[in-house]
């Protein structure tokens, strides 16, 4: 039996653990935060708060003691939101083995550091060993995951015996998982994604129309390749499932929080009122949007569907406004470059 542990019982931390769960041949330890969620599992085998209707596998063991889900997991799976990533390491650093495989499979960056979360947490765990860590990232709504809708993504790391290994312990017949040594490009891709979503999101709520989600994709791709690139990326990852495949689910997908976000704004809300209203779900482009910013400008990127989505979260700059500057900005070549 393979033991597993996922660190957040989110959306996406239930439904990996339902996915997971399918396979006989784990056992699986899901840490939950709230006690009313650990209930709700213990109890009715349903993750009510955030991924309701879906039923999880008796396989699955939710616990709120950090050191339990730890112990002697083969896998440990980390699933809380970016700015929590650090906090929880810090306090799951002695219970980690130097085998321990570790699994990010948060898409965000570290507002303060402007760090993605596998440098967090080889930042936090450093020490005689070097920790064993890949990305999990692409195209992936949890509810449709979890009730067993074929979703394909990638496991990246540059230690290939982990990325196999996690390779074959997640896949399934309706979960199928490629392997990627680009850990950069594959985690940008996935945190940079969110904020072309808000975009995206944004173009909705003025009620444009197609013409205007599909300018934002293309031209969403191109500011997203420039800066992984910048960042030591490969430039094919963005054609991949960590790229392009998980910008095109979020910035169409009716499930996708970070859309979500945008077309609110759209409609003219203000964000303290649209977090207000979320209940505790997060929306990782909200946080990642200004760690984006941070990192284009420390690389010398020019990223300008992110630079107005930042204006329009932080500065309560007019939709209207950001998409004119957009659409008015030089006349450029239509190339990677620009």
């Amino acid at each position: 039996m393979s033991e597993i542990a996922i660190i957040g019982a989110g959306a996406w931390g239930t439904a990996l653990s339902i996915v997971l769960g399918r396979k006989e041949t784990h056992r699986i330890r899901l840490w939950v935060y709230e006690k009313e969620v650990c209930e709700s599992i213990a109890q009715q085998r349903v993750n009510e708060k955030f991924l309701p209707g879906q039923l999880i596998p008796a396989c699955v063991t939710p616990c709120s003691d950090l050191a339990k889900v730890l112990e002697d997991a083969a896998i440990v799976v980390s699933v809380m939101p970016s700015h929590h990533c650090r906090r929880l390491f810090e306090q799951m650093r002695p219970h980690l083995r130097p085998e321990t495989m570790i699994v990010s499979a948060t898409k965000g960056l570290e507002e303060t550091s402007l760090l993605r979360m596998t440098e967090v947490i080889a930042q936090v765990c450093k020490g005689a060993t070097v920790p064993r860590i890949g990305a999990l990232s692409g195209p992936s709504f949890a509810v449709e995951a979890a009730r067993g809708d074929p979703t394909a993504i990638t496991i990246a790391s540059q230690d290939k015996e982990l990325a196999r290994t996690v390779q074959q312990e997640f896949s399934h017949a309706s979960f199928r998982l490629y392997t990627n040594e680009d850990p950069i490009g594959v985690e940008l891709g996935g945190a940079l994604k969110n904020t072309i979503a808000i975009a995206a999101g944004v173009s909705a709520g003025l009620g444009l129309g197609h013409n205007s989600v599909a300018a934002l994709i293309t031209r969403g791709l191109a500011e997203m390749t420039r800066l992984v690139v910048a960042c030591g990326g490969k430039p094919e990852t963005m054609a991949g499932l960590a790229g392009l495949g998980d910008l095109v689910l979020t910035c169409t997908g009716g499930l996708s929080r970070n859309r979500s976000v945008g077309v609110e704004l759209g409609h003219g809300r203000k964000l303290p009122e649209i977090l207000a209203g979320m209940h505790g779900m997060v929306a990782e482009g909200i946080f990642t949007t200004t760690a984006a910013v941070g990192l284009a400008r420390a690389r010398g990127i020019e990223m300008p569907i992110t630079e107005q989505m930042h204006l329009i979260l932080y500065e309560g700059k007019a939709p209207r406004d950001a998409i004119y500057e957009l659409m008015t900005r030089t006349s450029k070549s239509e190339t990677l470059k620009t």
